[in-house]
């Protein structure tokens, strides 16, 4: 479950991310009453085996199962919610051109992992980014120059290039990149979460931003819940 909005007075318009048919927009109707049956299950963050009746343009759900009941746990720390949130649209923007059954499925890992505090909640974040953005062709080159091919080491980051370039490439005043920070995002893009757990909250703060730069201007809109994302230091979420 993607977000929800407010119809009429008891039902609500709910956003899914579907393992088979993309992204869905339905209508829930009576959600919002503490008499519904399966209101509880279509919050964000929830993961529901849903059945729909299709409509003209929204299409109706009829039932809804719960698989994954990670809403309340993520909701109930401001870190994990936030995160989630980005995630969630970051999801929705991606599923506006294409989805596909590995994007559901890193989405679902994504929120199982903040649910149960395995890691930051913002090193998750930054991992799902870059490995969903990975999925759909655009991974940030980390090695080689992102523009003419030279092989690495390179220490500039251009977002608006596709990641690292050598000095010849980087336009004048790229921002150089600490190398821990550089080793951290390929250890966030390979889900090596050993060496994540060990960064420092600087090279972490600084991943995180080179991250959050890089994904909204590939998906071309500004993430509005990355602004609310605290940096922490790496580890298991207290």
């Amino acid at each position: 479950m993607l977000r929800t909005h407010k119809l009429g007075e008891a039902d609500r318009i709910v956003t899914l991310l579907t393992r088979q048919h993309g992204r869905v927009r339905a209508v829930a109707k009576g959600v919002r009453r503490t008499s519904s049956k399966f209101g509880a299950r279509l919050e964000p963050f929830m993961v529901v085996d849903a059945q729909f009746y299709i409509g003209r343009s929204l299409d109706i759900v009829q039932q809804a199962e719960s698989l994954g009941a990670y809403g309340a746990d993520i909701a109930g720390e401001y870190e994990r919610y936030t995160a989630a949130s980005a995630m969630a649209e970051a999801a929705d923007r991606i599923s506006e051109a294409e989805s596909t059954p590995q994007q559901y499925f890193l989405l679902v890992g994504a929120l199982r992992s903040l649910s149960r505090g395995e890691h930051a909640p913002h090193a998750i974040m930054g991992s799902y980014l870059l490995r969903a953005l990975a999925l759909s062709g655009w991974a940030p080159a980390l090695d080689d120059c992102a523009r003419c091919g030279a092989p690495g080491p390179h220490d500039r980051f251009v977002a608006q290039l596709g990641g690292l370039v050598c000095s010849r490439c980087a336009p004048a005043g790229s921002p150089r990149v600490a190398p821990d920070a550089l080793d951290l995002l390929r250890a966030l893009l390979a889900g090596e979460w050993e060496h994540v757990d060990a960064a420092s909250e600087h090279a972490l703060a600084a991943a995180s931003g080179l991250i959050s730069a890089y994904a909204q201007f590939h998906l071309e809109r500004a993430i509005r819940s990355l602004g609310h994302v605290a940096a922490r230091p790496a580890g298991r979420t207290p």
